[in-house]
C-alpha cells in the first residue's frame, strides 16, 4: 500500500472522500453513501475501515458530511475523522462546469499502549509481560483540526460522453501524529482523479477512470474501469464490472447491481507486491452501498385557453 492516509479501491463510489467538490454532483435531492473495508488478514489482525456520507444541494451550493473509522494492529490504534464539505458550481457554458469546495473538520487519533510488547519486557531469559516497558507516551488520544480544498471541472463533450476531473488537497492543517513529545506533521495528501462516462448505447456504458495520489514520499497510482448493463429496463436493474491495477501492489476485482436508487457494490484485491509471501496473494475485501433520494415531483397541469366570443 503506497499512501499514508487510508485509500479504497472503489474510490468513484466514496465520491466525498475522493473530492470535496463532489458534494451534491448527481441528479437526485439526497444521496447516502455506505463503505467498509477490511484488508491483510493473512498477514496480521485485519485493517478495518468505515466510511459514511451524505450530500445533497440547497440553492446554489452541494453540501456534505461524511466520517470514517479505521483500526488497524494489536494496539487497535483507531483513526475517526468527521468534516463537512460545502462546494459551489459554477456553469461556465452548456458543455462546460467548474465545481470548487471547501472541506473542513476534525481528526481524532488513540491507541491502547498495554497492548503492545516491547524489548526491555525481555529479561534475557524469558519474556515478562508485567516488565515495566520503559517507554513514555505523551498522550493516547488526541484530536486535531483538519482542512481540505477540492476542485471539479464537467466537460460535456455530447450527448453519450462526458468527462469529470479532479484535483483535492486535504490536511492542509498538517495535524500532529505523535503519541510521543515531538511533532511529527501529518503530510499533505494530494488527489487526482479522472472519470470518463460513455453511453455506447442505450443498454451498454463504459466508465474508464484513474486517480493519482502523492502524500510526502508515497504515491499510488490507480488505474481501470467499469462497464455497466441494462438487466432489466421494467425493474431499473442494472449490473456492472470492472477491472483496476493499483501499480506495484493489486489487481481488484468489482462487481456492482443497481435497482432503482439502491447500488450495492463489491471487490476484492490481489496482492502481488513483496509482501506476497506473508499475504499469498490475498488483499482487501470491499463493500460500497448507496441509495438516493427524490422528492415527488408532481407532473406539471397543462390548461388549454379557450377563446371568449361576444
Amino acid at each position: 500500500m503506497l499512501a499514508q492516509d487510508i485509500h479504497w479501491t472503489q474510490f468513484n463510489n466514496n465520491p466525498i472522500f475522493q473530492n470535496p467538490a463532489g458534494a451534491g454532483n448527481f441528479n437526485e435531492d439526497l444521496r447516502l453513501t455506505a463503505n467498509y473495508r477490511t484488508q491483510w488478514r493473512s498477514v496480521s489482525i485485519p485493517f478495518q475501515t468505515t466510511a459514511i456520507a451524505a450530500d445533497t444541494k440547497y440553492k446554489q451550493f452541494g453540501l456534505a458530511i461524511n466520517y470514517f473509522h479505521d483500526q488497524v494492529g494489536d494496539g487497535k490504534f483507531q483513526t475517526n475523522e468527521m468534516q463537512l464539505s460545502l462546494c459551489r458550481p459554477l456553469q461556465i457554458n452548456k458543455s462546460h462546469q467548474l465545481r470548487g469546495a471547501i472541506q473542513f473538520g476534525f481528526n481524532q487519533r488513540q491507541l491502547n499502549s498495554n497492548a503492545f510488547y516491547f524489548d526491555a519486557q525481555f529479561n534475557g531469559y524469558i519474556f515478562d509481560p508485567n516488565a515495566p516497558t520503559n517507554e513514555t507516551f505523551q498522550t493516547a488520544s488526541m484530536s486535531k483540526p483538519m482542512l481540505g480544498l477540492g476542485l471539479i471541472h464537467q466537460y460535456q463533450i455530447n450527448s453519450k460522453i462526458d468527462i469529470q476531473t479532479g484535483l483535492g488537497l486535504f490536511n492542509l492543517t498538517r495535524p500532529n501524529q505523535s503519541f510521543f513529545v515531538d511533532n511529527t506533521q501529518r503530510d499533505i495528501r494530494l488527489n487526482l482523479f479522472s472519470l470518463l462516462r460513455y453511453s455506447y448505447t442505450n443498454e451498454l456504458s463504459f466508465e474508464p477512470s484513474f486517480q493519482l495520489q502523492f502524500q510526502g514520499p508515497y504515491r499510488e497510482l490507480t488505474i481501470g474501469g467499469t462497464s455497466t448493463y441494462l438487466f432489466s429496463k421494467k425493474d431499473k436493474i442494472f449490473l456492472s464490472g470492472g477491472l483496476w491495477w493499483r501499480t506495484q501492489d493489486a489487481f481488484c476485482l468489482q462487481f456492482g447491481m443497481a435497482r432503482g436508487p439502491l447500488y450495492c457494490g463489491v471487490s476484492y484485491d490481489f496482492n502481488y507486491s513483496s509482501l506476497v509471501p506473508a499475504s499469498r496473494g490475498r488483499g482487501a475485501f470491499e463493500l460500497s452501498l448507496r441509495y438516493v433520494f427524490s422528492k415527488f415531483r408532481p407532473a406539471p397541469i397543462q390548461y388549454r385557453l379557450c377563446p371568449d366570443f361576444i
